[in-house]
């Protein structure tokens, strides 16, 4: 069994549990891959050998590295998706962040975390991703994301027309700021901020959310996940830009665009007491009522 170690970075407060994470991953006879610039960063400080294997990208990552843990927040997660891509690598997230609902892991439990891989006692739970296709190239072969597609508006003057279609019937002109996709993973996040509703991740759902629409009558609308999406945008602006969870491009307004639900999932490893409905109330104080207390 192996692992891939992936973080951003590290700040000085973080570098205690740094330590105590290798030490438990050494503890529990787990051999262990590093990201190249996270080993840069940490050899030194907590004494990294010098031989220590480490990765780049999915190309380095061989048939025995089982899982890869993300050290960081949501951002740290998302970005192990795209490094792993298609390979079935399991993703285990520490929280080093602030929020961390993705990373439901509490720095606190490292050992347990670790434990968990080492005797296979964590719940694994598959998430569908959302997948983009366009008649220009764009996000090259990373056309995929955990959370959501959007398209918004690069000028900060005008509203786009959004013409959304659903397997070929018209479904409606948006005016708005921009337009969401999200997965059901993703209806925590961008969409949720827009007023969209938070969907259970084992739904086979896609959530269509307008981003400041100017109507009184439009709001989201949740459609199978067997649903081809596509679009036709009008802008005053000659640039749009489009999103893939943190990653954008700026692409010209004529541009063809289409989603559908990726061919393969990911795989998220969790412990047993961070479910759903737990995170939802801890993270997001979802249903907090002090009637209830």
């Amino acid at each position: 069994m192996r692992v891939a170690v992936y973080s951003r970075g590290i700040d000085a407060d973080q570098q205690e549990d740094i330590k105590t994470f290798f030490k438990e991953l050494k503890n529990y006879k787990l051999d262990y891959i590093i990201y190249q610039p996270l080993f840069e960063a940490l050899k030194s400080s907590i004494g990294l050998s010098g031989d220590t294997p480490t990765f780049l990208n999915s190309n380095d990552l061989d048939r025995d590295v089982e899982f890869i843990i993300g050290l960081g927040g949501d951002g740290t997660l998302l970005d192990t998706v795209t490094i792993i891509k298609d390979k079935p690598i399991a993703i285990m997230g520490i929280n080093f962040g602030r929020l961390g609902f993705l990373s439901s892991i509490n720095r606190e439990n490292l050992e347990l975390a670790i434990r968990a891989l080492a005797y296979r006692t964590y719940v694994s739970e598959k998430r569908s991703l959302v997948h983009l296709e366009a008649d220009q190239p764009v996000f090259g072969d990373l056309s995929f994301g955990l959370n959501e597609f959007s398209i918004v508006k690069r000028d900060t003057a005008s509203m786009l027309k959004i013409h959304t279609y659903i397997n070929g019937e018209f479904l409606n002109t948006y005016w708005a700021d921009g337009l969401i996709v999200a997965t059901p993973t993703g209806s925590t996040g961008y969409s949720l901020s827009c007023g969209g509703p938070i969907v259970f991740p084992d739904s086979e759902n896609f959530i269509i959310t307008p981003v400041a629409p100017h109507h009184l009558n439009v709001r989201s609308l949740v459609v199978n996940d067997k649903s081809i999406i596509s679009f036709e945008i009008e802008s005053r602006a000659d640039e749009i830009i489009c999103t893939l969870d943190s990653r954008r491009e700026v692409v010209p307004k004529n541009i063809s665009l289409a989603v559908r639900k990726e061919k393969f999932p990911i795989e998220l490893l969790r412990l047993s007491e961070n479910n759903f409905l737990h995170t939802l109330q801890t993270k997001l104080i979802w249903g907090l009522d002090k009637r209830n207390s």
